[in-house]
């Protein structure tokens, strides 16, 4: 395996924690490789799996000269976001940047008058599921990649995402958990996503995550077939 190779497999195991995991109470290297646990300490949930598609998707857009920035919504610790950044720092990119839109206070309350999909989502309860941006910026630096081509969206995606500065992207990856975080997310950045550009749908098995993204598809016609990545997560290629 090549230097640089080795090191987004490094980077990889890193935010996943895979490395120093034995070191957790209860850790499960199978769950953990397939994204099935909520880590302590590691700075991502998606897992192995789901770290190669965002590399495999990476490489299939520089490959092939697809213009645009990187987003993903709802970054949690940020490991999914840390990797896109070290996947620029890998390829020598400087002129691509990475998106990192999250409230960092956890998910909203439902809005089931709005978003009927979203009645009883419990996800707002969940305070492991809430880390503030300073933690984040923290993860970044601590990997040598906090600069100034990561740029942070604070705020809950309805005031942040339709008026966020970005032109185009190659890659959006979502991670809202919500029908209500992820339609808001496709209508404001679907538009966005260049052609040949990847949609990456980590909540593909939590219903009100799924409706909207079916719900989208539907209304703008969308045929791109949806791929797998794990069980849990799906994707596709915008033609």
């Amino acid at each position: 395996m090549d230097p640089k190779h080795l090191y987004l497999d490094l980077m990889k195991r890193c935010v996943t924690n895979m490395i120093y995991g034995r070191t957790e109470p209860k850790f499960d290297a199978l769950k953990r490789a397939n994204g099935w646990d909520w880590p302590v300490t590691a700075h991502t949930m998606i897992g192995m799996k789901r770290m190669d598609n965002i590399q495999a998707c990476f490489e299939r857009v520089i490959e092939d000269g697809v213009e645009g920035d990187l987003i993903e919504t709802g970054v949690w610790r940020g490991g999914a976001v840390i990797f896109m950044r070290a996947l620029l720092a890998a390829y020598g990119i400087t002129n691509r940047r990475i998106w990192c839109a999250d409230s960092f206070e956890g998910l909203p309350v439902p809005n089931p008058q709005k978003y009927p999909a979203d009645s009883g989502d419990s996800h707002h309860t969940q305070e492991f599921l809430s880390v503030g941006l300073e933690e984040v910026k923290a993860n970044f630096a601590a990997y040598g990649l906090l600069d100034d081509q990561v740029k942070f969206l604070e705020g809950w995606f309805e005031d942040t995402l339709p008026s966020a500065p970005i032109s185009k992207l190659c890659i959006c990856r979502l991670d809202g958990d919500m029908y209500g975080s992820t339609i808001v997310a496709l209508e404001s950045l679907y538009p966005k996503l260049s052609t040949g550009g990847f949609l990456i749908v980590d909540d593909w098995t939590l219903p009100g995550a799924r409706k909207a993204v079916e719900d989208y598809r539907a209304k703008n016609g969308i045929l791109d077939p949806i791929l797998p990545i794990d069980r849990h997560s799906t994707y596709w290629r915008k033609s």
